[in-house]
């Protein structure tokens, strides 16, 4: 035990002596309570030392713990079913009595200062608080289902310090290439790939490379999850008419070299982004699509004509996350036949040492610990631009990317694998390309 640091300790510690232990003992306590009050008045005030206050508080704690982004509160028709997302998956944490959905939902929105008499439309809020000494942001959305309200809880880390690009796994000569794509001063570059993929992190981290005092960056988000040292941020909201594309055009006019716009997600935001990048400024954006080269093709989808995109985007970057095999638990297996067969197909060899996790109490017995990027870099080369121009089909945009040295989302999974970094049925379930 010599050897460990402190943070291994605790960290062992937290998760053999786990918060909710003491969970059964309150679901006794609240059922106890609830018989002797009437049923029905769901907007009571609930005291501090209540068993469903404890419950809640035990529930976020132990999802810090665990390193969870979300905890999701589910009722079903004979109980409340509570789940964690860690590493993008999430697990089955708790099973409570179908009686105490309302309270534990009603806890969480009076924390965060929501309507708690309201449970027939969604409602958002904002929990800011402190466990285990940690400030947490929490961000609270619930919703009405046919079984009564559910509540899923992102927790955002305050103390989670912001990856450098060089942290995000990619390869050494995607990460040349990117580099140099920083040093244009404007144009447009932008980072697709699906919700979770870890979009903003990579956005965050090219920020950190541009961010130096002779720059004015600024940007517009939605929400804002990092707060960035001497970065200009703005908060979409829409009651007060601040929208991405209401936003954009108040930065147009702050004298800005830097504008990241949080997401391009219509016609307006992508035009005025665009013509931004035309206009002199570095434009970094995230939008949703599935790889590099349909990046592109959201964007002409948009309505955005395809010489404008030609002449403003200097390269996609495209990403998925996938989930690390856990140092403490890792062992050499040999995957089922549909495994290797989708490796060979993917260009992997099959006659390597795989490796797996076994499940641990460091992974909370998942086999995984912790995710990596994996990347593909679209550089705006003149074949890639010609075809654009011509609207040509997406396969041949695939094509003439893979000519000018490109490797797909698919080759950085099965490099991965052969690392011994990933298992292929991880590679299955992230990186799907059609």
């Amino acid at each position: 035990m010599g050897d460990r640091g402190p943070s291994d300790i605790r960290r062992s510690i937290d998760s053999a002596y786990r918060a909710l232990t003491g969970v059964s003992s309150l679901v006794e306590a609240f059922e106890a309570t609830e018989t002797v009050r009437n049923a029905g008045s769901g907007a009571r005030v609930v005291s501090e030392d209540a068993p469903v206050v404890h419950l809640v508080n035990l529930m976020l704690t132990q999802g810090l713990r665990d390193r969870a982004s979300d905890i999701h509160i589910e009722p079903h028709a004979d109980r409340v079913r509570v789940r964690y997302r860690i590493d993008g998956a999430l697990h089955d944490v708790l099973s409570l009595p179908e009686s105490m959905g309302p309270s534990v939902v009603s806890r969480i929105k009076i924390m965060a200062n929501m309507n708690i008499v309201d449970r027939r439309r969604p409602q958002d809020g904002q929990i800011a608080t402190e466990i285990d000494g940690r400030s947490v942001d929490i961000r609270v959305a619930t919703t009405p289902t046919i079984w009564g309200e559910k509540a899923v809880l992102r927790l955002l880390d305050s103390n989670r310090t912001l990856l450098r690009l060089a942290e995000l796994g990619m390869p050494a000569a995607t990460y040349e290439r990117f580099s140099s794509l920083l040093r244009s001063p404007y144009g447009m570059v932008a980072c697709g790939g699906p919700t979770g993929s870890g979009k903003t992190t990579t956005l965050y981290a090219t920020l950190g490379e541009l961010n130096q005092s002779e720059r004015n960056i600024t940007t517009i988000e939605d929400p804002v999850e990092y707060v960035v040292p001497s970065v200009n941020q703005i908060q979409i909201n829409e009651q007060a008419g601040v929208t991405f594309a209401t936003g954009l055009r108040s930065i147009l006019r702050q004298d800005p070299d830097v504008i990241l716009v949080g997401e391009i997600r219509d016609a307006e935001t992508a035009r005025i982004a665009v013509e931004s990048a035309l206009t002199g400024h570095f434009v970094l954006s995230s939008i949703h699509a599935a790889d590099a080269c349909s990046a592109l093709h959201r964007f002409a989808d948009m309505g955005i004509e395809p010489f404008l995109i030609t002449s403003t985007v200097s390269g996609v970057v495209s990403q998925r996350l996938v989930r690390r095999i856990c140092d403490q638990c890792r062992e050499p297996y040999r995957p089922g036949v549909d495994e290797l067969a989708f490796f060979a197909k993917a260009g992997g060899s099959t006659d390597i040492e795989f490796w797996q996790g076994r499940g641990c109490n460091f992974c909370s017995r998942t086999g995984y610990q912790e995710r990596i990027g994996v990347f593909e870099l679209l550089v705006m080369s003149d074949p890639v631009k010609r075809l654009l121009v011509e609207k040509a089909p997406i396969s041949n945009l695939r094509q003439a990317a893979r000519e000018q040295h490109m490797d797909s989302l698919l080759d950085g999974g099965v490099r991965l694998v052969e690392e011994g970094v990933t298992t292929i049925a991880e590679i299955m379930a992230s990186v799907y390309v059609a």
